[in-house]
């Protein structure tokens, strides 16, 4: 009788990544090769971009990976671009729990590097971070 009730137990995987103001959390599932990113499929939207889905599924491709697993995406902040590099980290990290050996390829190629570049502070006194008043001499 319990045989027949075994569920199928299917490891998941996770990584976050990070870009700008873009935070995404990557769950990695063994399966067919689906992206879905907040609920929606992966090409639906990142808008039908092909150079967005390349860079989402990078650590993937490098791998030869595109057809074991599917990945589930929640992502918010920023706008698409600095989402699909949070994605691309978080697949990085993600799959590096799968098997530590996928690190020295990732790595080598520089997908575990966190891209730290932000938007600088607006300081008192200036129009944005840097852009002074015009000054008058007289």
């Amino acid at each position: 009788m319990q045989n027949m009730r075994e569920k199928k137990v299917s490891t998941i995987y996770e990584g976050t990544g990070r870009r700008k103001t873009s935070v995404a959390r990557v769950k990695v599932t063994a399966g067919s090769g689906k992206l879905i990113i907040n609920g929606l499929a992966g090409e639906l939207y990142l808008q039908f971009s092909p150079n967005y889905l390349r860079t989402s599924r990078l650590p993937l491709t490098l791998l030869g990976l595109n057809k074991e697993y599917d990945v589930h995406v929640k992502t918010k902040g920023g706008g698409l671009m600095g989402q699909t590099d949070a994605i691309k980290l978080g697949l990085a990290k993600a799959l590096c729990t799968i098997n530590p050996e996928n690190r020295i390829t990732l790595k080598s190629e520089g997908l575990l590097k966190r891209d730290a570049r932000i938007k600088e502070r607006k300081k008192y006194g200036l129009r944005k971070a840097r852009k002074a008043p015009q000054y008058s001499k007289r």
